[in-house]
């Protein structure tokens, strides 16, 4: 074999690698049936999200999943696949399957996920999480609620103690009083 091909399909599983090791989530997919115009419109929907979608000799994916230690991807590597790389672990799971409900001709196989290979059922679960922006807004919701809880304590606290008795207001000021007079003593 040429030493300029070799070399070329040395470059290319390198970058299927650095792909690999560089995502926090790869998915491959097979889109054998799509027109031209649907994949093109999954490549628009999948760019919106920043996730590469890209297209290789399954021969050099192989090689490539080997190098990287997910020997396990090898049993998907059959027919005509895509493989999407991101660096979000969602995203390409959530994309590709809204997608692939609408075309039934895209299949998802399996893929790897924060470095673990996973299947098909993994992908379907991670489909169902929301987007990067949707967890963070209920992260902030969860951690709001305790101080917003606070916060209703406390007014309730300050709105008693502006109604009150005298003995609230008299209570620190003893308190106060009693500290000098326990130092005067030892």
């Amino acid at each position: 074999m040429n030493q300029a091909v070799l070399s070329a399909k040395r470059d290319v599983v390198t970058e299927i690698s650095t792909k690999i090791k560089d995502s926090d989530s790869v998915v491959v997919v097979e889109y054998r049936g799509l027109s031209v115009a649907e994949v093109t419109e999954l490549r628009r929907n999948l760019r919106a999200e920043g996730i590469d979608f890209k297209v290789y000799k399954n021969t050099m994916v192989e090689r490539a999943v080997e190098e990287c230690g997910f020997g396990e991807l090898k049993s998907s590597l059959t027919g005509p696949n895509a493989i999407a790389f991101s660096k979000d672990a969602v995203a390409p799971a959530r994309v590709l399957s809204k997608f692939a409900k609408d075309h039934k001709a895209l299949v998802l196989k399996s893929g790897i996920v924060e470095g673990k290979v996973v299947g098909l059922d993994t992908i379907k679960e991670l489909a169902s999480l929301p987007n990067r922006e949707g967890m963070l807004s209920m992260l902030l919701s969860c951690l709001q609620s305790p101080v917003r809880s606070f916060a209703c304590v406390v007014k309730a606290v300050a709105d008693a103690k502006a109604e009150g008795t005298e003995k609230v207001e008299d209570a620190p000021e003893a308190s106060t009083e009693a500290a000098p007079v326990e130092a005067a003593a030892e």
